[in-house]
């Protein structure tokens, strides 16, 4: 038992990562419960699912357009002082956004202002942060350290959205982004208080023409980069528009309130942490572990869109969570046990185009199935996104190894 437990929480024997990710579970709870705020806002002015849409893909357009150039800095300068430096803008971001709710001056408009500087800040945060991991707790922890910074995520899922529904409920939305602007206060405690000879740091690269073509050539000629970030491309599209189809499932589906969206996002939060910490005291040796969680993960989500009861949804929503977080831990433990080091900032940056740059194209599109059909369709597709995306890199691994085989008989 001690051993099982020592596996499963062996990267926090590294201070400076239990610093980290000290700093980052208060932080991502405010995050949450803006997460939560900012759809419950939108829906609330505009009753419209395709708007919704629009608003999240606002967000996450920067990193479509310019996540790579978000990678390249990443590799280019000290990923510490950058970090300082994001998650600073991020605090006073959410602060301008608590006070104009609070003032009675938000629109439409300033929403999505506001949700498009977010993005630029995420456009260089991202791999900055996904890529600092490994020099914090370096190749030996960092599947580890990746599991356990997302069942850290999802543990925030399960606070936030819970405080954030109750702030809603009784004092107000702007209250949810004033307290997340106050909650970046850890995360920053945690990075300056770090000790820097502690850390593993990259080579800085240096400025060099065709550095941006040189990562998407790297990536394409390793499968395993390849495959993962296929996969990815297509989940993240589909798949992982939670915060569109959600509240649109709670309000038309279950006939509930912004309680009922908070529930399932708590559900899927719960269930993450506990796939999380199973994922996190377990090896990964096989390509098709990947696969496999891609496959099960879209087979939930169809479970999931098609119970009967709102019970029966919370159930499902667990099964879901624990999934995801295997596949997402899965993912971005390969892409940076596989990366180069000089490499690593822009193969992660396609890893955040791959989630979250995604968004702009599939949160109005599951958006507007959900409007014109109904939010079950709507998640349903994410989950036979999920099912094709593993067909997919199964069909590319089968014909990799089938001409690999090939090649050994012609050699022999």
């Amino acid at each position: 038992m001690e051993d099982i437990v020592n596996k499963t929480f062996s990267s926090l024997s590294v201070r400076n990562y239990r610093l980290f990710i000290a700093g980052q579970a208060i932080s991502l709870c405010g995050t949450w419960m803006q997460t939560v705020a900012i759809s419950w806002l939108v829906l609330e002015i505009t009753h419209s699912g395709t708007i919704l849409g629009l608003a999240i893909a606002a967000q996450f357009m920067p990193i479509l357009l310019f996540g790579i150039w978000g990678g390249l800095i990443a590799d280019r300068f000290n990923k510490r002082k950058i970090l300082l430096l994001t998650q600073s803008t991020f605090a006073i971001l959410a602060l301008i956004f608590g006070i104009t709710v609070l003032t009675h001056n938000i629109h439409l408009w300033i929403i999505f202002v506001l949700a498009v500087l977010i993005g630029l800040v995420q456009v260089v945060d991202t791999p900055t942060r996904q890529s600092f991991v490994i020099e914090m707790v370096g190749p030996k922890n960092v599947k580890n350290a990746v599991t356990l910074n997302s069942t850290m995520v999802n543990t925030a899922r399960v606070i936030g959205p819970s405080i954030g529904g109750v702030l809603i409920a009784t004092i107000g939305i702007g209250m949810c982004f004033i307290v997340n602007s106050f909650s970046f206060i850890a995360v920053l405690a945690a990075i300056y208080l770090m000790r820097v000879s502690e850390l593993r740091p990259a080579p800085v690269t240096p400025r060099e023409p065709g550095q941006l073509k040189a990562g998407f050539d790297y990536i394409m000629s390793e499968p395993k980069l390849k495959v993962t970030l296929i996969m990815m491309f297509i989940i993240g599209t589909f798949a992982y528009e939670f915060p569109v189809v959600f509240p649109l499932f709670a309000t038309k589906v279950l006939h509930g309130h912004v309680g009922t969206f908070s529930s399932m996002m708590v559900a899927t939060g719960i269930g993450a942490v506990i796939g999380g910490l199973y994922t996190a005291g377990h090896a990964v040796e096989r390509e098709s572990q990947i696969i496999w969680t891609a496959l099960f993960f879209g087979i939930s989500i169809i479970v999931t869109a098609f119970m009967p009861s709102y019970f029966l949804v919370l159930v499902s929503l667990l099964f879901v969570g624990a999934l995801s977080v295997l596949f997402i831990a899965l993912g971005n433990s390969t892409l940076q046990l596989t990366s180069l080091p000089s490499m690593r900032g822009r193969v992660m940056s396609f890893w955040a185009i791959a989630f979250a740059g995604t968004t702009p194209i599939g949160g109005p599109i599951i958006g507007y199935i959900c409007d014109h059909t109904n939010p079950r369709i709507g998640l349903a597709v994410g989950g036979l996104s999920s099912i094709i995306a593993a067909g997919i890199a199964f069909w590319i691994y089968k014909n990799k190894h089938e001409s690999s085989n090939q090649l050994n008989l012609e050699t022999n």
